[in-house]
């Protein structure tokens, strides 16, 4: 199995390809899936080769599609619970007493991949198990995510405010449906995201209730902003500075949001953070890029003479954010690192 994909990892890369499979959701809730199989699976003894396993078939799926980050970021995430689970059930074996036990947890705090040596090759009896209750949780933290998000609402949304959005994103769809149902005179403008123009979804979603729902070109992004009060929008991935990958059109609303000062609120769950940094350099691993015939027709006098390009995401730098609102609260850009920690181990962070 060792470099080659499982026929599973072979079958989401064709999915996500084709289309069949869209959406950070859809696509992390399938990632788990896979990963859940691989563990019930027989192709592994110890927390060794099962390491080896997902190392091996993360970097596949990351090779595939190096613009969805979520597959990586789970992989990455299941192999920090092999680790934490294995040295766990190691200190069940061995029964610490209490003051060696917090002598570990102390250890455990202040080490440094360099100061300790685990030897993984041991075989642990009830890892399979542990594992598979753990992804069980992930699994409930995906299903609850966007719930736990939307509750945050009534926080930071406020009656009679006016509320700017870019495009369709459905964590920012549900945010706003919560805000309409609890909060009085809002009003929300859309940004209509051209070419896709997907803006004009999230409006004809919205459009029930006490809401002005107002529609805007990308062109007026600038001038409306004087009359905002929040920013709203989402995100593809947060990466590992507090930087985003979002819509195209995002740091055009950022960059105005600075001008006047409007707080700019990113909502994304915890599955979309990873531990990539932007390089300048690597717009083909950043970007992806679209159609060009609704921005010029091909068959236009224009379009002989010119190259276009139709990017589909957009860089925009932590010091554009004013907050990240993630299923487990709100989160400065500055505290992406600590998060990061928390969810992954730093020998994983290449796959």
């Amino acid at each position: 199995m060792k470099g080659q994909p499982t026929k599973e990892v072979t079958q989401l890369i064709h999915e996500m390809k084709v289309g069949n499979v869209e959406g950070s959701y859809n696509i992390t809730a399938k990632t788990l899936k896979l990963f859940k199989k691989i563990i019930n699976g027989p192709g592994w003894t110890n927390a060794e080769e099962l390491m080896n396993v997902v190392r091996t078939q993360g970097h596949i799926l990351q090779s595939a599609m190096p613009q969805e980050t979520v597959t990586a970021s789970i992989a990455r995430r299941i192999l920090k619970l092999i680790r934490e689970e294995f040295e766990l059930l190691k200190a069940k074996v061995h029964q610490f007493s209490e003051d060696q036990a917090s002598m570990s947890l102390h250890k455990l705090v202040t080490q440094t991949s360099n100061d300790v040596n685990v030897d993984y090759t041991e075989p642990q009896q009830g890892l399979r198990e542990a594992l598979l209750d753990h992804l069980q949780e992930m699994e409930t933290e995906l299903e609850t995510s966007s719930e736990n998000i939307c509750v945050q609402a009534e926080e930071h949304i406020h009656s009679s405010e006016v509320i700017l959005t870019l495009g369709h994103s459905r964590s920012v769809e549900n945010f706003l449906k919560r805000a309409v149902k609890k909060r009085q005179f809002l009003t929300i403008i859309i940004a209509e995201c051209a070419p896709d123009s997907r803006g004009h979804n999230l409006a004809a979603s919205l459009a029930t209730g006490n809401v002005e729902i107002i529609v805007i070109p990308d062109s007026a992004i600038f001038a409306m902003m004087s009359r905002v009060n929040k920013v709203i929008i989402g995100t593809h991935s947060v990466l590992a500075n507090g930087g985003l990958r979002a819509a195209c059109g995002s740091y055009t609303v950022a960059l105005a949001a600075k001008h006047y000062s409007v707080p700019v609120i990113v909502l994304s769950p915890m599955y979309k953070l990873s531990p990539v940094h932007l390089c300048s350099y690597e717009q083909d691993a950043f970007n992806l890029v679209g159609c060009a015939e609704d921005v010029l027709e091909y068959d236009s006098l224009a379009s002989h003479s010119a190259k276009v390009y139709s990017p589909i995401f957009d860089y925009v730098p932590p010091e554009l954010v004013t907050l990240f609102i993630s299923n487990i609260g709100g989160h400065a850009p500055s505290y992406v690192y600590r998060l990061l920690t928390e969810l992954y181990n730093p020998e994983d962070y290449e796959i």
